[in-house]
């Protein structure tokens, strides 16, 4: 199965259980006057939602079909179209903000930088940000090592690299936050992410079995906060 595809077969669970991206997060993202963005490789809509209760007009763009249809389900204010960062459907100077949420590591950026460029107006803004659990907090880096990456698993969070192209030096803010959630939504979480999506069906069980052992001895009444970290990088189009 295509990684960069796949999480279109878990898109409820995906929308019901990926940590939020913090509010001062999204307010460290958003420029102050902007009236038109883009949120391109949206997903489910996860950051769309937050972007629109901000901005005067948000388009969504998604390539997978599965994915952008609980999207448009569940933000109808905002336009959801096909597409995908290499091809942006949308004319040139038309947005003040392009936003990538936990996605850049999926994009060939040779073209897809160009393409962002083209839709960015000038002064416009590019925010790229990767929100996920803090595997800084000791009880999720012990989980984390029960759950060590898959060969061949990608990436994810990485610095934005704009290379030679129109854009000013990348800021980089660092924003963490607390989200109330169970031991079975964190468990789902986990469900939701393409290693585990990919995996065979012995190996997903393997790791859901001892995630679910780890958690239920941490957690025995089955609630717990969720430490979210969002890294959150920024530049503006020249």
């Amino acid at each position: 199965m295509d990684r960069a595809r796949s999480f279109g077969t878990v898109a409820d669970t995906y929308d019901r259980a990926r940590p939020r991206t913090p509010d001062d997060a999204v307010d460290w993202v958003v420029p102050a006057g902007a009236t038109d963005v883009l949120d391109l490789a949206a997903g489910t809509g996860l950051l769309t939602r937050r972007l629109a209760a901000r901005v005067p007009h948000v388009v969504a763009v998604e390539p997978d079909d599965r994915m952008r249809s609980v999207l448009a389900e569940r933000s109808p204010e905002v336009d959801a179209l096909a597409g995908t960062a290499e091809a942006i459907p949308l004319p040139d100077a038309a947005v003040d903000l392009v936003t990538v949420s936990s996605a850049w590591h999926w994009f060939d950026t040779a073209r897809a930088l160009p393409e962002i460029a083209r839709v960015l107006r000038p002064g416009g803004r590019l925010a790229v940000l990767w929100t996920g659990r803090d595997t800084d907090v000791p009880w999720l880096h012990e989980l984390n090592a029960l759950l060590p990456p898959r060969r061949g698993a990608p990436s994810r969070e990485r610095r934005l690299d704009v290379g030679g192209q129109p854009f000013g030096p990348v800021e980089h803010a660092v924003f963490r936050a607390r989200q109330p959630s169970t031991v079975g939504t964190f468990v789902e979480q986990l469900t939701t992410y393409s290693e585990m999506i990919t995996a065979t069906d012995a190996d997903r069980e393997a790791r859901l079995t001892a995630a679910r052992a780890f958690l239920g001895e941490r957690f025995p009444d089955g609630s717990l906060e969720l430490p979210v970290r969002s890294s959150c990088f920024r530049t503006t189009r020249r």
